[in-house]
């Protein structure tokens, strides 16, 4: 334990702690396998003990989130409508809500890459994508980072309590997030009123003639 605690000491106050939270953030946006925001977290946890600093953390890991959705955006373009033409849903949803989805996907594993897959698949205005990727991308950093900020302050001296602290409460936010997506899908759309067959459609009292 106490090599893994010196370990991660040692690479939290390294100077290039911010390019690999760069880097890390930025191949989530199209790798979303890459545990970007654990180290985030983890980054956030030393952070409250004075390595690294709080301000470019949450820069560095917003820049990276920004330039991976846009990797993730362009794939999209690339591969063209046709992964994606079934998706009536998505075309209607991204028409009408396509900032806020961007935003709340940040907050759903592997939300965000079938999103701005689909925005560029889709032919999302890129003038409007980059706006409310720059607002999804930095809200991200700063409650990643802010999560092990505050779990590493609640625990100073202790960072493995601290860090267990942050991912238990992310951990909480994704299952808050899920569960209101089940309830939501479980409720589904009502159903459409039912349409007349032409027989008692010309049987109606209301109809001239």
């Amino acid at each position: 334990m106490d090599g893994v605690l010196q370990l991660l000491h040692d690479v939290m106050s390294s100077p290039w702690v911010y390019m690999l939270i760069f880097t890390l953030a930025m191949l989530d946006g199209f790798f979303p396998v890459v545990p970007a925001e654990t180290a985030v977290i983890t980054a956030g946890v030393f952070a409250a003990a004075g390595q690294p600093d709080l301000v470019p953390l949450v820069g560095f890991a917003a820049a990276g989130a920004f330039a991976g959705d846009h990797i993730s955006y362009a794939l999209g373009r690339l591969v063209g409508r046709k992964p994606v033409k079934r998706l009536a849903w998505a075309r209607s949803a991204i028409a009408e809500r396509g900032g806020l989805i961007l935003v709340v996907a940040r907050f759903i594993p592997g939300g965000r890459t079938a999103v701005t897959v689909s925005m560029g698949a889709l032919r999302y205005p890129r003038s409007r994508f980059t706006p409310f990727d720059a607002v999804a991308a930095l809200v991200w950093a700063l409650y990643s980072a802010l999560i092990g900020f505050f779990g590493g302050a609640a625990f100073e001296g202790d960072p493995i309590r601290g860090l267990l602290l942050g991912l238990g409460l992310a951990l909480s936010v994704t299952v808050v997030v899920e569960a209101v997506r089940f309830i939501r899908r479980r409720r589904g759309p009502r159903p459409p009123a039912p349409t007349p067959s032409p027989e008692l459609a010309a049987r109606s009292p209301h109809r001239g003639g």
